[in-house]
């Protein structure tokens, strides 16, 4: 008997595409790196240094420690100057949705009529592919000065936040591992 016009999904036929949606073991390590919040905007780590070396060895140790934090702050910053644009929002939503199921959320290469596709390459494509499709919509200057905004305001937190304790508040922070 056939049936046009619908296509009965049993249980089975749903669970591989559910466990590639809810498969975490890829953003859990990426997620590990972020920091509390509390102890990046800790008050009592704040001064400012007194020579330019000073400032570029804690931007530099602080960017690689506070990475997801600061990805975050730069990325919110992009958002909010979105909002008054909400095409632009939406197709910026789109773009990172395709940027985690191609590239950040993949145990393997991604295949391509039966041929596997390196990830430098898709790397590039959706870069060139995200960077024209932003400057095709009307929200150029937004998002060029959010992102301005956020690298200054990143920079500005790295260069005044002592590297002293980072890493000792991190094993205080951090479970006991057995």
């Amino acid at each position: 008997m056939t049936v046009y016009g619908t296509n009965p999904a049993s249980a089975n036929d749903l669970a591989p595409k559910l466990e590639y949606i809810t498969r975490n073991h890829n953003v859990r390590p990426g997620l590990a790196t972020r920091r509390p919040w509390k102890q990046m905007l800790d008050p009592r780590s704040f001064n400012f240094p007194r020579k330019l070396a000073t400032a570029i060895s804690r931007i530099r140790d602080n960017t690689v420690y506070f990475q997801t934090n600061y990805t975050i702050v730069v990325l919110s910053s992009v958002f909010l100057s979105l909002i008054w644009n909400p095409f632009s929002l939406l197709i910026l939503l789109a773009l990172l949705g395709a940027w985690l199921f191609l590239y950040f959320l993949r145990d393997e290469p991604l295949t391509v009529f039966d041929r596997e596709i390196d990830h430098r390459l898709v790397l590039i494509v959706m870069s060139v592919l995200t960077l024209s499709i932003l400057f095709l919509t009307d929200a150029k200057l937004n998002i060029t000065v959010a992102v301005v905004a956020g690298v200054a305001a990143v920079l500005c937190h790295a260069a005044v936040r002592k590297t002293e304790d980072m890493y000792q508040n991190d094993s205080e922070t951090s479970p006991l591992i057995p």
